[in-house]
């Protein structure tokens, strides 16, 4: 477990973030504050996840509850997330990791369900939010054994510093762009992040990142925060556009 404030963790691991795009941070979290964190979770998905909109929570079989597969704007649903997200453990590490203010934009929850998670595409979380400048961060918190079996991330190290790669519209709920051009090259490069729970990864909003599909019996639950810098500005219009669209293909669709 990290003693650190989000300043000084910021300053020790910027280097590698700089350089790599993402950083693993072994024991954030230690085994104490997991029991907790997971415990609350459980509730949220007990207590609130029934009353949401359909537009904040995906499953891998709608017809399936235990196959929720991504949740989204948690925070605005439970004050200990929304705490949890504008703490100095989260917030302020952004901030250093941008160096400059961060903006607190969202906590997510992910999942493979054991044996139907679906792959992850190649994509870049940036070209999903459509900032100018892109400077984006997303938090990734581990609340199980994640391996290769499961699903676990795998990284372009470098790749942020390359600029946006074409995407296109693919059929996996959670992920409706991939890298069109993602070829052998990139999968020679990636590394492949096995992690315990408590273990964060943080990746920058250009990084390329994929995951395979979970055939395996156990199931890959994370939960994730979302950073913008103060600089960073979004197309309101964009943004709208597209997420009408999203959510109007997967009603069609029956996904959500």
């Amino acid at each position: 477990m990290t003693t650190m404030t989000g300043s000084d963790l910021a300053r020790q691991v910027k280097p590698e973030f700089d350089r790599e795009g993402y950083v693993l941070i072994r024991g954030f979290y230690s085994p104490e504050e997991m029991k907790e964190l997971s415990a609350h979770l459980d509730r949220f998905i007990r207590d609130v996840v029934p009353g949401l909109p359909a537009t904040e929570v995906f499953y891998e079989d709608k017809a399936r509850p235990e196959t929720i597969k991504q949740m989204q704007n948690m925070q605005k649903y439970d004050a200990g997330l929304e705490k949890l997200m504008l703490s100095d453990r989260f917030l302020g590490f952004a901030s250093g990791l941008f160096g400059r203010p961060a903006v607190a934009r969202g906590v997510e929850w992910f999942n493979k369900p054991a044996k139907i998670g679906a792959m992850t595409p190649p994509h870049q979380d940036g070209y999903y939010f459509m900032l100018e400048p892109n400077e984006a961060l997303t938090f990734w918190l581990a609340l199980e054994e994640v391996d290769q079996s499961n699903g676990c991330i795998r990284y372009i190290p470098g790749s942020h510093l390359t600029g946006v790669r074409p995407h296109a519209r693919t059929d996996v709920l959670g992920f409706s762009q991939g890298i069109t051009d993602f070829g052998p090259d990139d999968s020679a490069n990636e590394k492949c992040m096995i992690v315990s729970p408590g273990d964060l990864l943080v990746h920058h909003s250009l990084c390329i990142h994929r995951a395979d599909a979970n055939k395996s019996n156990r199931s890959r639950r994370a939960l994730g925060m979302v950073f913008y810098s103060d600089r960073a500005k979004a197309d309101p219009g964009k943004v709208e556009a597209y997420q009408k669209k999203l959510m109007s293909d997967l009603a069609a669709k029956g996904r959500i």
